[in-house]
């Protein structure tokens, strides 16, 4: 499957080594860039944008109030985090936006490509500098408000076992391994899933999970 990506980054030398790294895999098809904020949610509202590569530092607008605004427009566009920011509440602001990862500007470019394509696959992503944040975040109820008592969904032995995962961040051909499962049943338990907790993507599955305890 091809792909379009945009790249914002108002450091022009940044979106450059970027572009030149992307352009080096046969899966991109066009690659798109902004300068700031404003820019992005132009090029997303008139371009067939399906993932984006964001950084929070941006002239005028915020990376996190762009990637709230771009998930209004098109809750299908995913949106990596690539900043050099691992201040806490920024990480956790960037999920409640809806980002699907959250990556250090130090990572390794051919890391990141394998982070893009987890991503596209329907995986949520955390850089190991700040996982540490995410999970302290669900423990103390930053990111979820634990509910009582547990609502029965009607999810199976193996569905539950997968839901597990989803919140571990595996993605679906990491959970088929894991599982010893074609992709393709991987694929069909997960459509399963989101629609009995009826939520309309895996991260918001895993935050779902962990707040009425389901894992």
């Amino acid at each position: 499957m091809e792909i379009n990506i945009l790249i914002v980054e108002d450091h022009e030398l940044t979106r450059f080594g970027l572009k030149t790294a992307f352009e080096a895999y046969d899966f991109v098809k066009n690659i798109y860039e902004a300068e700031s904020a404003e820019r992005a949610i132009e090029i997303t509202e008139q371009s067939p944008v399906d993932l984006i590569i964001m950084d929070l530092g941006l002239p005028g607008m915020n990376g996190i109030e762009a990637t709230q605004r771009i998930k209004e427009i098109n809750k299908d566009i995913k949106i990596v985090i690539l900043t050099s920011h691992n201040d806490e509440q920024e990480v956790l602001n960037s999920l409640k936006a809806g980002a699907n990862a959250y990556c250090s500007k130090e990572i390794n470019p051919k890391r990141l490509i394998q982070v893009i394509q987890s991503v596209l696959d329907g995986a949520a992503w955390f850089d190991p500098a700040i996982s540490h944040i995410v999970l302290s975040a669900a423990t103390k109820s930053q990111l979820v408000e634990i509910q009582k008592p547990i609502k029965d969904y009607g999810l199976t032995s193996r569905e539950s076992q997968i839901l597990k995962l989803i919140t571990e961040g595996y993605s679906n051909n990491e959970i088929a391994n894991e599982l010893f499962v074609s992709i393709n049943t991987t694929k069909a338990h997960v459509a399963s899933i989101l629609q009995k907790l009826e939520v309309d993507d895996r991260l918001q599955a895993a935050l779902k999970a962990l707040k009425e305890r389901l894992v």
